[in-house]
C-alpha cells in the first residue's frame, strides 16, 4: 500500500466526518460507564460523574471530558477513565494529532501547509507532535509492552503512520480499534511513564 493512497485520501475523510465524532463520543461514554461500575480503585466506593471542561481544537465542539469521583468521604479521588477522543492533555483531540501526524509522512509540504492552515496547528506543533511519535511514544513502557503483537515489526521512523497502516484505519471500525488501542495512555497512571 502507497504512503499516497493510504495518507490523504482517508485521513481527510475521516477528519471531515462528523460520525466520527458521534461514535467516539458513545464509546468514551461506554468507557465512562464501565470504569463506574467497577468503582473506586483506591477504596472500592461508589463512582459519579464529575466531568470537566475541555474544548479540543481542530475538531467536533466537544465540551467535556468524561471523568469520575469517589463518593466515599476522606477519599474522593478523581477517576479518569481512558478517552478515544483526547491524547491525554493535547490540546487538540486525540483523531487529529493521529491523522494529521500520520499524513505529514504521505503529504507533499504545499500539502501540509493548507492543512496547517486549515486546522490552525502551528508548525512548532506539528514538530512536537512528530518528535512526540518518534522519541517518546516509541521509548515509553506502554509501546514496549504493546509492540510485541504488531508482526512484521512497525516502522519506528514513520509513526504513528506505520500504525495507521497496520490498524487499516481507512475503514471506521478499524480507526476506532486504534484509538481504543491508544486509549491507556489517555490516563494519568499510563500517561506518567509515556509524557505527552
Amino acid at each position: 500500500m502507497s504512503k499516497h493512497s493510504v495518507g490523504e485520501s482517508w485521513c481527510q475523510n475521516h477528519l471531515a466526518d462528523q460520525q466520527v465524532y458521534q461514535l467516539l463520543e458513545k464509546v468514551d461514554a461506554d468507557l465512562t460507564e464501565e470504569a463506574r461500575s467497577k468503582g473506586c480503585l483506591f477504596c472500592g466506593g461508589k463512582l459519579h460523574r464529575s466531568d470537566y471542561d475541555r474544548k479540543p481544537r481542530g475538531g467536533p465542539q466537544w465540551a467535556e471530558r468524561f471523568s469520575l469521583c469517589c463518593a466515599q468521604e476522606g477519599c474522593r479521588r478523581r477517576h479518569t477513565p481512558p478517552s478515544v477522543r483526547f491524547l491525554g492533555r493535547r490540546v487538540y483531540a486525540g483523531l487529529v494529532v493521529v491523522m494529521v501526524s500520520a499524513m505529514i509522512h504521505g503529504l507533499k509540504p504545499e500539502r501540509v501547509q493548507r492543512l496547517r492552515e486549515a486546522l490552525g496547528i502551528d508548525r512548532r506543533t506539528l514538530e512536537r507532535w512528530r518528535q512526540w511519535w518518534l522519541i517518546t511514544f516509541v521509548e515509553s513502557s506502554f509501546w514496549r509492552e504493546a509492540r510485541g503483537r504488531f508482526l512484521p515489526p512497525l516502522c519506528l521512523q514513520t509513526m504513528p503512520w506505520s500504525l495507521c497502516v497496520s490498524f487499516a484505519v481507512e475503514r471506521r471500525d478499524r480507526l476506532l480499534e486504534l484509538l481504543k488501542f491508544l486509549a491507556p495512555i489517555t490516563t494519568s497512571t499510563i500517561r506518567k511513564a509515556c509524557v505527552m
